[in-house]
């Protein structure tokens, strides 16, 4: 089982951002945190890197389901969603919370986490090059 969705773009980084935001905003998520870990390596350890943010989303009915059964699943949330720069194009990657919730041997945690994993497989899917 893979522990990540993913879909690649062939858009500029800052256009992946805002499509790969108002995707997550479709299926219910916020955005809670931005880390814009190559300006972090580069203030940090003056390395660079390509452009990689990672985005901190949060579907907060889904989330307080989680929390309700399980009160230390907030160690994993939020779910985090990755947009980095991959050559010329960007790659968009979202965890799968179902193989992120797999040590937790709640039944109801792992349905909670199918309704999510659906979702952020929905943004994955909404950003996919469309084929004809």
């Amino acid at each position: 089982m893979s522990y990540y969705m993913s879909a690649t773009l062939n858009v500029a980084f800052d256009d992946a951002v805002m499509a790969t935001e108002a995707a997550l905003k479709t299926e219910g998520f916020g955005v809670l945190t931005r880390i814009d870990v190559s300006q972090t390596m580069k203030t940090k350890i003056d390395k660079d890197m390509l452009p990689y943010l990672i985005l901190g989303a949060c579907n907060p009915q889904l989330a307080f389901e989680a929390l309700s059964l399980e009160n230390k699943v907030g160690t994993m949330l939020p779910c985090n969603v990755v947009v980095r720069q991959d050559g010329n194009a960007v790659e968009v990657a979202a965890i799968d919370p179902v193989a992120s919730m797999q040590a937790i041997p709640n039944p109801a945690l792992k349905e909670a986490a199918a309704m999510v994993r659906d979702k952020l497989a929905r943004v994955i899917a909404a950003l996919s090059p469309q084929t004809d």
